[in-house]
């Protein structure tokens, strides 16, 4: 991999995208069972070779229009091969305190053997009690044979959540939900150890207020929106903005509170960006979401405006006259059916070029009759963890406007 080709950088939600990172769907889904989707956060079980074919003509389509497609798994296996990185995911993953002193020790030991391919596999698909060997304690003698020991990260596949690109800098994210919280783990020891990226500057991380990037929206240069509610919190966004703004990777941050359900557990499942100045929205919240601009205030203080309906708030900051918004549906229920389908969870490619699920029929004619190009995906199976395209990517390059 050449990193001169693309250097990393995302000032923008529809700038040229260059570099992503995508996680095709593997073993970990099929870990999936109706006693344990729910605590998984997926909403059905997968047809794994079915959502993995979908997720094959997602990355064709990226790549059919020139962006470079980096996957997760390879980049953690080549990550893995660094000494330091293999020692430091072992320490994470073992020391979980449902293991137990001596089901730690064993497993230590028995990953130290691993070469990185085999760990990536443990850490990504996890490990079950009766797949552990050469060890009988209290814990495996007590859990079921199909209890996990480690467990698998089926929401892998929805990179967008565990860093952020602002523009040269990336910011590792803090997940709120314990079916989560290692993925942040697994992007953290990539981008502090794979030599495509060790030496970018990183900010927030894992171990701080929860933040997620679904949450967080560029909407131009140096305004960012980060919504509020199911898992990003408020201490999050200020976190995030103290950074932004002492990094001088943004002028003004958006703080837009979101109902705390799973239907709108991220700001990109009610809006996304698929132009400079246009954006396609839940219509259910486009008159009543709000937000509140905050600014650098004096000293290390952050200055918070009074709250203004989004769609003003979002142009005035942009110091544009308004956001033109494109509806998902004719009708309330046509709306509400698409927006659970994730048709407001598109990915811009470039301005007025999107990529979308082909099933959201009514969102994505109302796309193209307002100018947008529409690339058709199939998401039957990759929808069951209620994520669209945008969730489905984490930019890395992008082209500036």
């Amino acid at each position: 991999m050449d990193e001169s080709v693309n250097p990393p950088g995302v000032a923008s939600e529809v700038g040229r995208l260059r570099t992503v990172m995508l996680h095709r769907p593997g073993p970990e889904l099929k870990r999936l069972t109706p006693r344990n989707n729910d605590s998984l956060l997926f909403d059905g079980l997968p047809w794994v070779g079915r959502a993995q074919a979908e997720h094959d003509v997602f990355a064709g389509a990226l790549e059919e229009h020139g962006v470079e497609v980096l996957y997760l798994r390879d980049l953690l296996v080549e990550t893995l091969e660094n000494t330091a990185a293999h020692a430091t995911a072992i320490a994470d993953v073992t020391s979980d305190l449902r293991l137990g002193d001596s089901v730690s020790e064993y497993l230590v030991a028995a990953l130290a053997t691993y070469d990185p391919e085999q760990l990536a596999g443990v850490l990504t698909a996890g490990l079950r009690n009766d797949e552990l060997d050469g060890v009988r304690s209290v814990v495996t003698a007590l859990l079921q044979p199909d209890d996990f020991l480690i467990d698998p990260l089926p929401n892998l596949l929805f990179t967008r959540d565990s860093s952020v690109w602002l523009r040269d800098e990336v910011a590792l994210t803090s997940f709120a939900m314990p079916a989560r919280a290692r993925e942040s783990h697994l992007t953290q020891l990539v981008y502090e150890h794979h030599p495509r990226f060790c030496h970018v500057p990183r900010i927030h991380g894992p171990r701080l207020e929860h933040l997620e990037g679904g949450d967080v929206l560029l909407l131009g240069e140096g305004v960012i929106a980060v919504g509020v509610g199911e898992r990003t919190t408020p201490a999050g966004l200020e976190r995030l903005a103290r950074q932004c703004f002492a990094h001088d990777l943004a002028t003004t941050v958006l703080a837009v509170p979101i109902a705390q359900d799973r239907a709108t557990m991220h700001l990109d499942t009610v809006v996304t960006m698929v132009d400079v100045d246009a954006v396609v929205m839940y219509p259910a919240v486009a008159d009543t979401l709000r937000a509140y601009p905050v600014t650098p205030g004096s000293g290390t203080e952050l200055s918070i405006d009074e709250p203004a309906p989004f769609l003003e708030a979002a142009a005035k900051a942009l110091q544009i006259d308004r956001l033109k918004v494109i509806d998902t549906g004719l009708d309330a229920v046509t709306a509400e059916r698409e927006q659970w389908d994730d048709g407001n969870n598109t990915l811009a490619i470039g301005p007025r070029l999107a990529v979308a699920y082909e099933r959201n029929v009514e969102t994505n004619a109302r796309l193209e009759a307002a100018g947008v190009e529409v690339i058709r995906i199939p998401g039957s199976e990759l929808g069951t963890g209620r994520g669209g395209p945008r969730c489905m990517s984490c930019p890395i390059a992008r082209e500036p406007l």
